[in-house]
């Protein structure tokens, strides 16, 4: 079940999640509208021949850092990760990255597969950003790009993003190898 507006208010008040600067006017009826940040990870597409996950053969990236009040142009068929600038985190609800429908209209995809925040995981998150349009896109910092909902569980985790997680510490570096999971002690 999907936490509504005023249940959204009074989880941030009593801490049951963290947005930090978390502000009343960018939230909706069941969501809460979230800015995207100054830093992004493309591929380096002249020293990247191919990508083959199963080897480990990740492509070379090129982080780019746009300051404020400027662009950054998201080309046609381009997907890059971008960075939500609000941090967010709960050990009580799972959190859903979800687009907007105004910029999805005209091509752009915030997630492809990552959409979920985990119980335990507190992040600025990663988002992989895709322009499916014929045309750039312009994307500006500060500006809205996506929203979060957040979602009740029928019980506690067993398994805690901070203990089995591999982007727990740092969710832009990525290509990480996988964190074996543990059990907690009953």
């Amino acid at each position: 079940m999907y936490l509504s507006d005023h249940e959204i208010k009074k989880a941030e008040k009593d801490g049951t999640f963290t947005i930090k600067d978390f502000d009343k006017k960018r939230r909706g009826s069941v969501s809460y509208d979230v800015l995207l940040n100054n830093d992004f990870m493309v591929t380096d597409v002249h020293n990247t021949p191919l990508i083959d996950p199963v080897k480990k053969i990740f492509p070379h990236i090129v982080e780019h850092h746009v300051k404020e009040g400027e662009a950054f142009y998201l080309f046609p068929g381009e997907t890059v990760l971008g960075k939500v600038r609000d941090f967010v985190g709960s050990d009580t609800y799972l959190i859903q990255i979800s687009g907007k429908s105004s910029l999805a209209r005209v091509g752009l995809v915030v997630h492809n597969t990552a959409g979920l925040i985990n119980p335990g995981h507190f992040l600025n998150l990663t988002l992989e950003l895709s322009n499916i349009n014929r045309v750039p896109l312009v994307l500006r910092p500060g500006m809205q790009i996506a929203q979060f909902v957040f979602s009740t569980l029928t019980s506690p985790v067993e398994n805690n993003y901070k203990q089995v997680g591999r982007f727990s510490k740092n969710n832009w570096e990525h290509f990480q190898p996988e964190r074996k999971r543990q059990s907690r002690k009953k």
